[in-house]
Order: C-alpha cells, then sequence, then structure tokens
C-alpha cells in the first residue's frame, strides 16, 4: 500500500506552523505543485508568509521543508529552541538540519538510518546474486549400461586408499552405507582451538596506554563595573590548555597489578580580556603541572593466587586436548571407513565374478538344451526351465555389477575422490586370513587409555576441576590491597619572564590502603560452587558410561571377529563341495541322467558358497579394523601419528627458522604398510576357479554387460 506523504515546514516559533502541514497530500502535490488540500496554497506561499512574520528565517528556508512517510512529525523542540536563541545560532541550527537531511532527502529516509524501522518481512536475495561457487572436475558416472571399457584400471593397494584419505582429508569424512558423508570436523578444528590459549595469555601482557586532551575554554562571567557601580560587565578568561598522559600496566600470575604513569598538563591564562587581573596575575602563565605515578594492586582473597589466574590458560588449553582428540577421533573412524569400503568392492567384485560363471554354465546348458530340442533329444520344458535360469542369473549379474559400481562410488566418496575420472579401480591388496586370538584384558587396557572418546571425557573432568577452583575463588570476599606512590612536578613562566620549576622528588605523595567487599551470605557464590560439583558428578557418570560402552563394543568386535573367521572356514568348506557338485551334476546332465533342477540347485549352491567366503573373510577383515579403532589403536597399527603427538606439544611450534610457524591443520603423517598392493585383482585371492568349464577358464576382470 503507498503511504500519504507530509510536509512540515521549520519555524522559528511554533505557533508559525501552518495548519496546512497537517494535512495528507499525495505524492503528486508535494512534490509537483506542492498544493494543500486544505488551503490550496503552495509551499512557496506558506514560505512567503512565514518570512513576513519572521524575517529572521534564513533565506534557505525552502530547503527545510521536507517530506517523509507515514505520520512522523519532526519534535517542535527545534522551533522553541530556536524562539529563545539569536538569529545566528538558529541559522547555524537550520544549517546544520539542512546539512544532516539534503534538501533532496526526506526525514523518513535520515530517521531510517538512525532508529531502524521494526523488520516485518522475510528478505532475501536472489540466488543467482550470490557469489559463484568454482565447480570441480567431473564426468558422466558409469553405470550397468555404459559400463565405458575405454576407462584404464587403477590398481589400487588400501594402503594407497589409506593415504589417499588422508591427503584430501580437509573435511573428515565417514562411510554411511553406501556412501559417505562428512562428520563434522576438519583439520583446523585444533588450530582454532589453539589460538584460545593465546587469548587467555593475553591477558598478562603489558598494556601500554596513552592519551592527549587539547582543550580551550573560554566561560562568561558577570562582574561589577568598577566605573560604575549601578552596571555590571561579562567578561571572561580563556585558557587553552593540554592534557597528556602515558602509562604502562602489567598483571602478573598472582593477580597483582603493577603500574606506572606519566601525566603532564601544560596550561595558558590570557588574562587580557579580564579587567580585573592585570599582566602579572598569573604567578605563573603559562604553567605545567607534572607527575609520575606508580601504583600497585595486589587481591588478598578472591582473584589471588597463582592456580586461579592460570585457570584461564589452563582451561584454554583442556579445551584444545579435547578438539585435537575429537579430530583424531574422527581421523580414525575415516580410516576404519576406507578399510571397510575398500573390502566391500572387493566382495562385490567377488560376487560379480560367481554371477558371471553362473550366466556362463547357464548359458551353456540353454543353448545345448535348445540343440538337443531340435534334434529331438530334449523336452520343451527343459529348455524352458534352462531358459528362465539363464534370464535369471543374466538378472543376477546386472544387480552384481550395480553393487560394484555403488561401491566404487562409496570408497571414491570417501576417499575425496570425484564419482567418475578416466581409470577404473581394481583393488590389489589381498586380506589376511591370519586368525588373531586377542587378549582380553589387553584390549579393555588399551581402550581405558587410547580411545579418544575416553580421553576427552577425562580431559572434560579436568577442565571442569579448574572451573571449581575459579568459583570457589569467586566465592570469597573482595579483599585488595592498594599503594600508590608519585612524584609531582610543576614549572612556568613568572610575571618577569623569568623560569621557575620544582626540584625533582622534593614533592610527592603515597597512599596505603586495603578496599574490602563482600555479598552478605555469599549465595551467588556458594550456589557456583555447588554447581560444578555437579558438573563434575555428572561428568564422572559420563566417564563411567563411556568406559561400559567401550567395554560393550569391545566385546561386540570380539563376538563378531570370531564368528566370521568360523563363517569363514565353514563357507571354505562349502565352496569346495559345492564345486564338487556342481562339476557332478553337470555332467550327469550332459549324459542325461540328471534332471537340470539338480544343475540349477548346483549353481546356485555355488555360487552363494563362493560369496559367501568372500563376504566372511571380508567381515572378518573389516572386523579387525574395527577392533583396532575401538581399542584406539587403527592409526598406529597402519603406521600413522601425529605432528603434535610425535612432538609431544600441542600448542605454537617455533621451528628452526626465521619466521615463527603456528599449527594451521593437523593432517597424519606416516606411509601405511599394514596391506601393500600386488600384481593382480584382490578377489584373485580367493583361487577363483570355473568349476565345470568347457573351455579354458576365463578371467573377469570387470563387470561387462550381459547381452
Amino acid at each position: 500500500m503507498k503511504h500519504g506523504w507530509k510536509s512540515v515546514v521549520l519555524a522559528r516559533n511554533t505557533d508559525l506552523i501552518d495548519p496546512c502541514f497537517s494535512r495528507v497530500a499525495n505524492d503528486q502535490h508535494l512534490r509537483g505543485e506542492g498544493k494543500c488540500f486544505s488551503h490550496g496554497r503552495t509551499r512557496k506561499d506558506t514560505e512567503k508568509g512565514l518570512r513576513e512574520r519572521a524575517p529572521e528565517l534564513p533565506a534557505f528556508l525552502p530547503c527545510l521543508s521536507v517530506s517523509f512517510r507515514g505520520s512522523f512529525f519532526l519534535l517542535t523542540t527545534v522551533a522553541a529552541l530556536a524562539r529563545h536563541a539569536s538569529s545566528v545560532a538558529t541559522s547555524l541550527l537550520l544549517l546544520l538540519l539542512t546539512t544532516a537531511c539534503g534538501c533532496g532527502v526526506t526525514v523518513g529516509e535520515v530517521l531510517h538510518n538512525v532508529i531502524m524501522p521494526e523488520q516485518r518481512t522475510i528478505e532475501h536475495r536472489d540466488t543467482e546474486l550470490l557469489p559463484a561457487v568454482p565447480i570441480p572436475e567431473s564426468s558422466p558416472p558409469k553405470t550397468v549400461s555404459n559400463p565405458r571399457p575405454d576407462l584404464t584400471d587403477w590398481q589400487l593397494s588400501l594402503d594407497e586408499a589409506i593415504r589417499i584419505s588422508l591427503e584430501k582429508s580437509n573435511v573428515i569424512r565417514v562411510l554411511t552405507g553406501t556412501t559417505a558423508t562428512a562428520s563434522g570436523q576438519t583439520i583446523y578444528d585444533a588450530a582454532i582451538t589453539n589460538t584460545t590459549i593465546d587469548q587467555a595469555q593475553g591477558t598478562f601482557d603489558p598494556v601500554l596506554q596513552q592519551k592527549n586532551t587539547w582543550s580551550r575554554t573560554n566561560t562568561p562571567t558577570a562582574v561589577p563595573d568598577f566605573t560604575d557601580p549601578t552596571r555590571s560587565d561579562i567578561t571572561s578568561t580563556p585558557v587553552t590548555g593540554y592534557a597528556g598522559s602515558l602509562g604502562l600496566t602489567k598483571t602478573n600470575v598472582l593477580g597483582g597489578q603493577a603500574g606506572v604513569t606519566w601525566t603532564e598538563n601544560p596550561v595558558h591564562f590570557s588574562g587580557l580580556n579580564n579587567p580585573l587581573l592585570t599582566t602579572g596575575g598569573f604567578p605563573l602563565n603559562p604553567q605545567q603541572t607534572s607527575a609520575v605515578n606508580f601504583t600497585y594492586t595486589q587481591p588478598l582473597l578472591q582473584g589471588a593466587g597463582f592456580r586461579v589466574n592460570m585457570a584461564p590458560i589452563v582451561i584454554a588449553r583442556l579445551n584444545t586436548e579435547m578438539s585435537f582428540f575429537q579430530y583424531k577421533d574422527s581421523v580414525q573412524e575415516m580410516v576404519r571407513s576406507v578399510i571397510e569400503a575398500y573390502w566391500n568392492l572387493v566382495n562385490a567384485r567377488t560376487d560379480v565374478w560367481a554371477k558371471k560363471i553362473q550366466v556362463q554354465l547357464s548359458e551353456e546348458s540353454y543353448l545345448r538344451e535348445q540343440a538337443r530340442l531340435k534334434a529331438g533329444l530334449a523336452d520343451l520344458k527343459d529348455v524352458a526351465q534352462a531358459r528362465v535360469t539363464y534370464t535369471q542369473f543374466k538378472a543376477n549379474l546386472v544387480a552384481s555389477e550395480a553393487a560394484v559400481l555403488t561401491r566404487e562410488g562409496a570408497l571414491r566418496n570417501v576417499l575425496g575422490l570425484p564419482p567418475t575420472d578416466d581409470r577404473y579401480i581394481v583393488p590389489v591388496s589381498a586380506p589376511t586370513s591370519q586368525r588373531l586370538r586377542p587378549e582380553w584384558d589387553k584390549l579393555v587396557q588399551l581402550a581405558e587409555s587410547r580411545r579418544p572418546d575416553i580421553i576427552e571425557l577425562k580431559i572434560i573432568i579436568e577442565a571442569e576441576q579448574q572451573r571449581l577452583l575459579q568459583a570457589e575463588n569467586q566465592m570469597l570476599p573482595q579483599a585488595n590491597a592498594v599503594a600508590a606512590y608519585q612524584f609531582n612536578g610543576l614549572s612556568g613562566t613568572m610575571p618577569n619572564g623569568d623560569g621557575l620549576a620544582s626540584g625533582a622528588g622534593r614533592y610527592t605523595n603515597w597512599t596505603l590502603g586495603v578496599n574490602f567487599s563482600v555479598p552478605l551470605g555469599l549465595r551467588q557464590g556458594r550456589a557456583m560452587v555447588r554447581q560444578e560439583k555437579l558438573l563434575i558428578l555428572r561428568d564422572r557418570a559420563n566417564l563411567d558410561q563411556g568406559l561400559h560402552n567401550a567395554i560393550h563394543e569391545l566385546s561386540t568386535t570380539v563376538r563378531d571377529l570370531d564368528s566370521a573367521y568360523e563363517q569363514y572356514l565353514a563357507y571354505k568348506e562349502t565352496r569346495a563341495a559345492a564345486e564338487i557338485n556342481v562339476k557332478v551334476q553337470n555332467e550327469k546332465f550332459r549324459a542325461g541322467q540328471s534332471i537340470y533342477l539338480n544343475v540349477l540347485q548346483a549353481l546356485n549352491d555355488w555360487g552363494n558358497a563362493v560369496t559367501s567366503e568372500a563376504a566372511a573373510l571380508l567381515s572378518y577383515n573389516v572386523a579387525l579394523a574395527t577392533l583396532e579403532r575401538r581399542t584406539g589403536t587403527i592409526l598406529e597399527t597402519h603406521g600413522l601419528v601425529f605432528h603434535e603427538e610425535r612432538f609431544r606439544a600441542a600448542g605454537p611450534l617455533v621451528l628452526p627458522s626465521h619466521d615463527r610457524r603456528y599449527p594451521a591443520a593437523l593432517p597424519p603423517a606416516g606411509s601405511p604398510q599394514l596391506y601393500p598392493g600386488g600384481n593382480e585383482p584382490a578377489e584373485n585371492s580367493f583361487d577363483l576357479r570355473n568349476p565345470a568349464p568347457r573351455k579354458s577358464a576365463v578371467q573377469f576382470l570387470r563387470p561387462v554387460v550381459a547381452d
């Protein structure tokens, strides 16, 4: 809705304001002809009448006819002040208003920047106006219908995958199902928190302060006229002066503050305008007073002591430690996620190999049954059954190939790589089949001392203990011992023109005292102490729960580790038996001694056995990484260490160079060496063989589209 416009003309007397200005006029009248609805007169006519009634108004009055939106009226105190001021003062006042508002700016627009209006709308910018973000290079993703066979194989070991993930870990990513998400931790978090240490230590830095003030005072004073007792005169004594101070203060670790301040105040009296004073009326003119002041304030109760004054620095260091171990915890989970994503890809590729063998064998059976049907040696139902089996295995192969692409995408995501590039990832690190028999007591001890989340809970208790120390100190009464010693000086010019100065150290001041205050009852202080004690009890309970949870996680992982290996041994035997069964059933079916359903069952059992054997062994390897993660040793196991842990320093590091270096990012150092690469795909470590080959075995190194 379009608001009306109102016009106000500033006049010297409030009773000169024309009633026309209380009327609402539209923008056309005020900005165009400028006529009033009720009177039909223009602003020029009104201003002319005002000048006739108040001739002292300045000539720039037309500029002060300002328009503004809404029902806001300029306060008439300006006119009231102008009534009692001289014409010069009125002109200056109106000139300042004109300068502030401007002839072409409305009062509403000016006051909009002085008194902010209420925000009654939700404003937002067009998204195209936001700054553009550089888009990383990417290619169309591989699909089961377009696997892009032109891509080259990238033989990637697990150690190399871990190294790549650490190099691209500005933001820590963790595996969540078939994708990766940001953990919320970055390599900069600990360094950002580390800056709070210097901020806390800045309390004890010396502070240099300088103040400079130049002034001139000329206050009128009424005095009797000595030539005529019935009259008075107004005179003044102009004084020009300078006040300057230079001080240095320092707070020590005991809470005391020492300071030294130099002050000077030169003054010049202009007494010629005062008929009561002669040239020699001022003993020193100009004159300068100066002083050197030494002060010291020492808290005796509240704020006193080394530990309470160092508590903010200790808390800042503890917060930095917490941030570091939070980051380390996320890095450990990222490394575990890389290991899991890597073995998931190996498992998916193994499943594709098994599905391709099933497709190959079922296709041979289907073609043979077709040939037998044409020769009159087979029934149509056998051909139909063989065809259904063949197409079903083809559909299963498509699903397995899609799973490979999904698992590769998840691995690329957690590594910080684009979804697709000119390479096809081929894992070449073989999983370990060596059985680990963990010692339970050592696992629990490792978890208690090495897990970052347990360490963080311990640090939280230490930080709360420091806050309890502060709270107990704040509960004490305030008792401060103060001392001051000051050297004073005075110098100037005497009436005869000679200089005069006080001797050094001749005039001194000193002050000693003790200031004391205490709130009766100490209610707030006692409540803060009680709160901190309760927080410590809560944090101890959280630590106990954290260790309780860690033990349960270790127990679950040990069970998973043992069951996965036992399943691996069982499926290994199952696979060997399934291979023999496939050969026997296939040979009998070719000889016409068995039905095709037996061949189909044998193929299904063999494929499931191959996939289950690989899945069990790879689950065992994932459980190994999970056990390392839950004991807090996964980085050390893979040969990784943080720079801060290597040198036992978490604060600013001064390296042997001319420039000071401060921690900015905390990527782990070292080269993973637990899972080196081999010369063939990782799935070949499962001794993959065609159980019933008619020709030479076919090696399936990557998924292809089945016809």
